[in-house]
């Protein structure tokens, strides 16, 4: 199964090797500039230009959670892999880390200069990886919220 986002405001899980759309997820009102599935393979996230982090749940085939707080475009989103937390980066200049089962933003990470384009946990830590278009990236300790 492979997972994707576009410009029509909607995501995709296709089959493969047929190439047939298995799901389809409305909800955004603009484009998804990130979807990644839980570790669990249950549910998904997906990032947009409309400001919003959505949690999906496969077998509703429906949103679940909407996650506000960014106030530009959300460029990307990635899951921990304990599958409690969501990570996600925003044209804001900020990334926010989720905690899903409290449903708010447990960590505001600051200190780019520009649009954060990227995040990404590294696997099996409490390290994040954020990529912007200030040409840097940057490691944090999402425990202490601090660079690494």
């Amino acid at each position: 199964i492979v997972l994707t986002g576009g410009d029509d405001h909607l995501w995709k899980t296709w089959g493969f090797p047929d190439g047939n759309i298995l799901l389809t997820g409305e909800g955004h009102t603009d484009w998804i500039s990130g979807c990644c599935f839980r570790p669990s393979g249950t549910q998904l996230v997906t990032s947009s230009g409309d400001t919003t982090v959505r949690i999906w749940d496969l077998s509703r085939r429906g949103c679940i959670l909407i996650l506000r707080g960014h106030s530009r475009a959300v460029r990307g989103c990635s899951w921990h892999s304990c599958g409690d937390f969501v990570a996600s980066a925003s044209m804001d200049g900020t990334s926010k880390i989720w905690d899903v089962n409290s449903e708010r933003c447990r960590y505001t990470l600051r200190g780019h200069e520009e649009s954060v384009n990227s995040i990404e946990f590294l696997p099996f830590s409490s390290t994040a990886l954020t990529s912007s278009a200030d040409k840097t990236l940057s490691l944090w300790d999402v425990r202490t919220v601090s660079r690494l």
